[in-house]
């Protein structure tokens, strides 16, 4: 928890109370089903907020922006990005349905925050921005979601894809055809957990 209030020290008191209170949470409901791996689980705001909070790096979302997140698992990386842009909209949806019930139940009842037990082929509305966690390869990813996000600009950078992934992505990323900004996660938060690991971005143009 210190390393999130470290590198973002403008918190207000309830986004500083509402991050507390997600060790205790996802604590009590990964005892009973395993969303976090239960071997780093003692890394949870290290490898799995602050991970999360990396998009927050690369772009500020605006209020009212309608945020997607794809395969969110336990709720990562929607639940620390939907307390930090509280006027922001974010839709989390993930197949399983145990992973749903702790988003809703992690997600410290966030007005902001919808967690969906659904496919993401089977949504009708449409987005400004999508992020994701190393879900899918970025080809299938691309080919899910790209109709679903609207042009235009909801925040600091162009509507468009925020993915978090890591290695060497290049092949992968060609594959689509499309052109990607890849921002390495080491230029903003400095522990070793992040020395590979990336934010990559294509704008919806």
């Amino acid at each position: 928890m210190d390393s999130v209030f470290r590198y973002f020290p403008d918190l207000t008191p309830r986004q500083r109370e509402q991050f507390a209170a997600l060790g205790p949470l996802y604590a009590e409901w990964n005892a009973r089903i395993n969303v976090v791996s239960r071997k780093d689980f003692d890394q949870l705001y290290l490898r799995h907020v602050l991970h999360s909070l990396a998009i927050a790096r690369v772009c500020a979302f605006a209020a009212g922006a309608r945020v997607l997140d794809v395969g969110c698992g336990g709720g990562f990386p929607s639940v620390p990005l939907a307390i930090l842009f509280p006027e922001s909209r974010f839709t989390a949806v993930d197949s399983i349905g145990k992973k749903i019930t702790v988003v809703r139940a992690a997600g410290l009842g966030l007005q902001n925050l919808d967690p969906r037990c659904v496919r993401v082929e089977t949504l009708q509305e449409r987005y400004d921005y999508v992020v994701s966690r190393a879900v899918t390869a970025m080809p299938e990813f691309v080919r899910w979601i790209w109709a679903k996000i609207g042009k235009g600009q909801k925040g600091s950078l162009p509507n468009g894809i925020l993915y978090l992934k890591g290695g060497d992505l290049a092949e992968e990323l060609a594959q689509t055809g499309m052109r990607w900004y890849i921002y390495d996660i080491p230029r903003f938060f400095g522990e070793e957990f992040f020395e590979t690991k990336k934010v990559v971005y294509t704008p919806k143009i």
